[in-house]
């Protein structure tokens, strides 16, 4: 092939494959541009400056090589003297190009080759740029293409102007494709990549029910419904939480259609895949319990400082409230974001007796009183001899068969075991060569003294150099597969909020930072902030325990499941514990 050959068909090829690979004309134009310099390189020296030109309307390819003006020339093909280049143009200044017209050549076959080449590559990476640049923007929609093939299990789709690919763990479980077939996949990924696909489509997202819902509902498309959250076990069962910003108007409902006309249209795009759809809630243990569908649930008692709740459900509903190989359960979990536990109610009152006696026993010991005195007290809510030892003697002495000098006998037996029990600490703190000044540490009790020195942590910098996580330890994974690992402070019910002040008020102490300036306004919100703190308190020294009141978050709703009045008491009932 020589440079000279038919200009129109060299025009004719560059429209032909801008048309064909949807990129601009000139860029294929540019890429036959570097190949025949390329190739002119080969022919007049690697090092020579070559420059093809071809213009867009003739065709004409016009070759020059660039020449630098320099002072003393050091090779004749790359430089040329001032003297020279001011010849050929009097406004030539030293650190110019010159460029001097270059005869045309032929194309050997290794030369003409290696252009080939060239221009495919030049062809291949604008191709990309274009998908890439068209696609980017689309991410998250329901795209439609045609199978081209399949590779190892990995399908290749055909979108018209680029190419996809599902990989295999993206394809719902038991469904083939043949070419030819019309395929319907959420496209969750566009990346740049030098090689391979990089347009990524998906079937098991749970994104691609969503988007399908809105293709199906209009309340959806039009946002009067909104779908909150979709879990998915694909081409099995799958949740979605839905809620609609209108009162009139039924989430469930809308989703559903008549006959259940629209949810089956998604089913049969899912190959059969059990749809639940329920209503979601702000209420956290509502939508749980409705996340826990078609179990039918008794009661919920959440954590939400570990984001665990414990779900109560009558003996005969413990294998549908789980699901086959756990999968209700799971589905729940991955719906609501909070790890799930499951108890029967038989399961749950052994605990609450288990609990019941070990309170007792802990009352009869530490109080030296016998085993009715101690039912009652832990009948009435009372966990520890701290809340005993420091309630309002009122509220002791309101308790059936209690009078004001028993309460304060009760109460003076409860700070005498205290007391004994700092002592005891603080001869444990001593033996284990914790210093004072750990002791001056806002929130650090005795107690923990005695943990800190068990854990090396002795002094002021010892405990300044601790991670939150070290004190109240931290839960790796998720599920089944949580490993729980216990901090220093594991059993003393602090938080993590907690844990850290500690560890920045002995940092202060300690001089590595300098105590946070307080305004008058945080100061006054502080204030504020405690008074709240002592109406809790308050409230939870009463008869009704701490446990309860969260309990109290759930049964506050409409339709939601009742518990016991009595859920700290015993499980016999209080007739049963206090004496006639």
């Amino acid at each position: 092939m020589a440079v000279s050959a038919n200009r129109l068909e060299l025009l004719q090829i560059a429209d032909a494959v801008a048309r064909e690979k949807v990129i601009d004309r000139q860029i294929v134009l540019a890429a036959m541009e570097d190949a025949i310099q390329k190739a002119a390189r080969s022919r007049y020296g690697s090092e020579t400056e070559v420059r093809a030109e071809i213009n867009p309307k003739t065709g004409e390819i016009a070759l020059s090589r660039l020449l630098l003006v320099a002072e003393q020339v050091e090779n004749d093909a790359t430089d040329i003297s001032l003297a020279e280049a001011r010849r050929k143009n009097p406004a030539a200044m030293i650190g110019d190009y010159i460029a001097e017209p270059l005869p045309p050549f032929d194309f050997g076959r290794i030369a003409a080759q290696s252009a080939k080449q060239v221009i495919v590559q030049k062809v291949r990476d604008a191709e990309r740029d274009r998908q890439y640049d068209e696609f980017k923007d689309r991410v998250g929609e329901i795209v439609n293409g045609l199978i081209k093939r399949v590779e190892y299990g990995n399908v290749i789709v055909d979108l018209g102007r680029a190419e996809a690919i599902i990989r295999r763990d993206e394809l719902i479980p038991r469904e083939t494709f043949r070419p030819g077939d019309r395929v319907r996949a959420l496209l969750y990924d566009v990346r740049r990549e030098t090689r391979g696909p990089q347009i990524f489509l998906s079937r098991t997202h749970p994104q691609f029910m969503s988007k399908l819902f809105g293709q199906e509902v209009p309340e959806i498309y039009d946002g009067i419904v909104e779908v909150r959250a979709v879990a998915r076990d694909p081409g099995s069962r799958a949740k979605i939480a839905v809620i609609s910003r209108d009162s009139s108007i039924d989430p469930v409902g809308a989703c559903v259609g008549m006959r259940g006309s629209r949810v089956q249209a998604v089913v049969g795009e899912l190959q059969g895949e059990k749809i639940d759809i329920i209503p979601w809630s702000q209420d956290e243990a509502t939508f749980i319990v409705n996340a826990l569908q078609p179990a039918e649930v008794v009661k919920v008692v959440l954590d939400e400082d570990s984001e665990r709740i414990e779900v109560v459900v009558p003996d005969d509903q413990l294998s549908l409230a789980i699901g086959r190989r756990g999968q209700n359960v799971r589905l729940a979990s991955q719906l609501t974001g909070w790890d799930i536990d499951i108890l029967t109610e038989a399961e749950e009152s052994e605990r609450r007796q288990k609990e019941f006696n070990e309170r007792t026993e802990l009352f009869m010991n530490a109080l030296d009183v016998d085993e009715v005195v101690g039912q009652l007290l832990a009948s009435e809510g009372f966990r520890t001899v701290e809340e005993i030892a420091y309630v309002d003697l009122a509220e002791v002495a309101s308790i059936e068969g209690f009078d004001e000098e028993t309460a304060q006998e009760i109460q003076m037996r409860a700070n005498e075991h205290l007391e004994k029990i700092e002592a005891e600490n603080e001869a444990k703190r001593v033996e284990l060569g914790v210093e004072d000044d750990v002791r001056e540490v806002a929130g650090v009790t005795s107690a923990m003294l005695v943990a800190f020195g068990e854990n090396d942590v002795k002094s002021v910098e010892d405990l300044a150099g601790c991670a939150t996580d070290d004190l109240v330890g931290y839960t790796e994974g998720r599920g089944a597969e949580a490993k729980r690992h216990p901090g220093i402070l594991d059993g003393f019910e602090i938080s993590k909020a907690e844990a850290e002040a500690m560890i920045m008020d002995a940092r202060v102490r300690a001089g590595w930072i300098e105590a946070p300036a307080v305004e008058d306004e945080a100061v006054e919100g502080e204030v504020a902030y405690e008074g709240d703190d002592v109406h809790d308190d308050a409230h939870e020294g009463g008869a009704e325990p701490a446990e309860l009141t969260e309990a109290e978050a759930v049964f506050g709703t409409e339709g939601a499941p009742e518990t016991d009045e009595d859920e700290q008491g015993s499980p016999e009932g209080d007739a049963e514990a206090r004496p006639s």
